[in-house]
């Protein structure tokens, strides 16, 4: 573990203009490193030298299928120094090892999807009749912003910019100043792989500041952005001023419905994925259960069972596949969750296991479940972003979408039930931009991914990612006779 990390702009490591940040180890409450903090004049640097290489063509002009060999390559050097890049990731943000491991392998598979997709981001021929030829193509944007979380900052930026790169597009990362150790692999890939210097700029900074000027700047051409519905807002007004299009993932509130005649054995398996992975960490969680009033107590003995079932520790104690679960990213957050979880006692929820802290060293928070959870509840409509289990109740199916659908968000949601009609109705009602019916997490790299609500707009994952980032342009051409 080296002590300072730099930032990459231009195809050099460079310190920053506003000094440096530190990075703590959250499983242990330690400073783990410092990171070099970018000012406004490292940003301006990245983005023109960003411009500097889209307006050359050199990714561009390329065919796409070896633009697509450069993509796939990156996630191959990902795999290939795995054993170096999971436990710094560990390290700075809190997940067991294998966990880590699994993260370094979903962001490899951005790359090896979206390079096999390169070459087939075909336009199309129109019909106008004898006088003319029309057609149209595909062309980049330019240089893509892409502001990252600290919940999954490998696969996340892997999701981002493999997509921007296949489609010839140039980047400009700014990292998680919580956890920015680990986007230093994008760079050594670039570089291994051969991309040209200035085409991939890598950079810590806070983001009021330097996440601020990125977003606004007027050479930047379009915003990748996932985090709080807030700076979502800022991201997309700032954006707005520039005529820039924008993706957000804002988060969610999001709800399994589990009916009677759900698979409630399955299910303890899509609870241990849904909210206690990455320590409910995750945009996605399964945050709320709503359960049908029949089931409702043997659900809740079911997932206190697998709640208790977790053993709670610092990551790089947790090497083998299992039932473990590491810190939160920071001291912090965790007390954010404990505050949200102590204000929902007050308003009448109980906890049934958990909810406290752990007298260890550490962002460690117990996974909880909470029970006589309501709609009207702050707990059941603003995201925790811990491993806080909120279960309600339902008498009816209309009674249970509309729980479901009773939040600002709209990420995604799940129906539990092995009626298939009952599911079909339930997917088609459920207001979120994926649905899953017995499986938490169905799906893949290869399904899109975004919300509806205050979750976003545009969408991640699958082909329909890349239209984010290309425009269409058409070309008329009038033959003579």
């Amino acid at each position: 573990m080296k002590d300072y990390w730099q930032n990459y702009i231009d195809g050099d490591w460079v310190d920053g203009g506003a000094g440096r940040i530190d990075v703590i180890n959250p499983g242990t409450g330690e400073k783990l490193a410092q990171h070099a903090l970018a000012d406004a004049a490292d940003v301006d640097r990245a983005v023109m030298a960003a411009r500097r290489v889209h307006h050359s063509g050199v990714l561009s002009d390329l065919r796409p299928v070896e633009r697509g060999r450069m993509v796939q390559a990156m996630g191959r050097f990902l795999l290939e120094n795995i054993d170096d890049i999971a436990p710094v990731l560990t390290l700075e943000q809190g997940k067991p090892l294998w966990e880590s491991r699994i993260e370094v392998e979903g962001a490899a598979r951005y790359f090896e999807y979206y390079g096999n997709q390169a070459e087939t981001v075909e336009g199309r021929s129109i019909p106008l009749g004898a006088g003319y030829f029309d057609f149209t193509t595909y062309e980049p944007f330019g240089v893509s912003a892409q502001i990252i979380p600290w919940n999954y900052p490998l696969e996340m930026t892997a999701r981002s910019l493999s997509a921007a790169l296949a489609t010839g597009n140039t980047v400009v990362i700014k990292t998680p100043e919580l956890t920015p150790l680990t986007n230093a692999w994008f760079a050594y890939a670039a570089e291994a792989v051969g991309l040209p210097k200035g085409a991939v700029n890598i950079l810590c900074g806070l983001g009021h500041e330097a996440g601020a000027v990125l977003s606004a700047h007027p050479h930047v051409n379009q915003i990748v952005f996932t985090g709080s519905v807030q700076t979502g807002i800022a991201i997309a007004s700032a954006a707005a001023r520039n005529v820039v299009p924008c993706v957000l993932e804002l988060g969610g509130k999001s709800a399994a419905i589990v009916h009677d005649d759900a698979d409630l054995a399955a299910f303890e398996n899509d609870v241990r994925w849904g909210i206690y992975f990455n320590a409910g960490q995750v945009c996605s969680a399964m945050s709320r259960v709503i359960a049908h009033d029949s089931i409702h107590d043997e659900l809740v003995e079911r997932v206190v069972g697998v709640a208790k079932s977790l053993k709670v520790g610092p990551g790089l104690e947790q090497l083998e596949f299992g039932p473990t679960m590491g810190a939160m990213v920071s001291d912090a957050q965790r007390d954010r969750a404990v505050g949200m979880i102590t204000a929902a006692v007050s308003e009448g929820a109980k906890i049934a296991t958990g909810g406290h802290k752990m007298n260890i060293p550490g962002a460690f928070l117990e996974p909880t479940v909470l029970t006589d959870v309501t709609p009207n509840m702050n707990i059941a409509n603003e995201e925790v972003f811990g491993p806080v289990l909120s279960v309600l109740k339902f008498n009816t199916d209309a009674q249970a979408i509309e729980i479901a659908n009773g939040t600002p968000y709209g990420l995604v949601g799940g129906v539990f039930t092995n009626d298939l009609n009952r599911a079909t109705q339930a997917a088609r009602q459920i207001r979120a931009g994926q649905v899953f019916v017995n499986e938490w997490y169905a799906g893949g790299v290869e399904t899109p991914f975004g919300g509806y609500g205050k979750s976003g707009y545009g969408r991640e994952k699958g082909r329909e990612a890349l239209w984010n980032y290309v425009q269409t342009k058409n070309v008329a051409i009038k033959l003579k006779g």
